[in-house]
């Protein structure tokens, strides 16, 4: 079985966590060899570093200091989580990965594209998804469940202005309209079960062209 490398992005509060755990299941159930992990975070590392990241109270951040240990967090857990499995032949599927980078730290921030890409590249040492499901819900309702999440899901980022998380989406369609063959848009404003659903066919068509069985 040849590997496979899945990402998940989109704006904040479009459930990505929850499917990637609802897939893992679903692939896990049929008995492929998956990994789950996220960014930034998925290494005793990464999760230090997720914790500065992501602490309400580091206003001061500046943004060359946040795509930094972003980078960082990425390049441990690409080393040490990532590739291994890949190379096992493993499925990995990560919530969020470079994208997330060119989204928020370029669009979103304003950061020179060209930098951070070489950065990126640095940092993942090329390694690049095969597929990536961009789970699409407006900004204002992400953010708005995100909220209702409660308190310990609200984060540095998502406190920021509304025009902020704006220019990321649109970041994203743009990343989307430079290499749709990688992306998979699914409507997210659904429930649970029919997003699921939605990402679950996709990856049925996945694997049937990886493993050669597609009609």
């Amino acid at each position: 079985m040849p590997a496979l490398f899945v990402t998940f992005e989109g704006p904040e509060g479009c459930g990505k966590t929850t499917q990637v755990r609802l897939l893992a299941e679903w692939l896990s159930a049929r008995g492929y060899d998956v990994l789950a992990t996220r960014e930034p975070g998925g290494t005793r590392i990464g999760e230090q570093i997720r914790a500065i990241l992501l602490n309400p109270e580091h206003t001061e951040m500046v943004p060359a200091a946040e795509i930094l240990l972003f980078s960082a967090a990425r390049a441990q857990i690409v080393q040490e989580v990532i590739i291994p499995h890949l190379r096992r032949g493993g499925i990995v599927l990560c919530d969020r990965f470079a994208d997330s980078t060119l989204a928020y730290q370029g669009y979103g921030h304003g950061l020179d594209l060209g930098v951070l890409r070489v950065i990126t590249a640095f940092a993942t040492a090329g390694l690049t998804p095969d597929v990536t499901f961009y789970l699409d819900i407006p900004v204002e309702e992400g953010l708005r469940r995100k909220a209702e999440a409660g308190r310990g899901e609200w984060n540095r980022l998502d406190q920021r202005e509304l025009a902020y998380h704006q220019r990321v989406q649109e970041g994203y369609r743009q990343l989307i309209a430079a290499e749709p063959a990688r992306w998979v848009i699914i409507d997210a404003r659904g429930s649970i079960e029919a997003v699921h659903r939605q990402v679950v066919r996709e990856m049925e068509r996945r694997l049937a062209v990886q493993q050669g069985t597609a009609r």
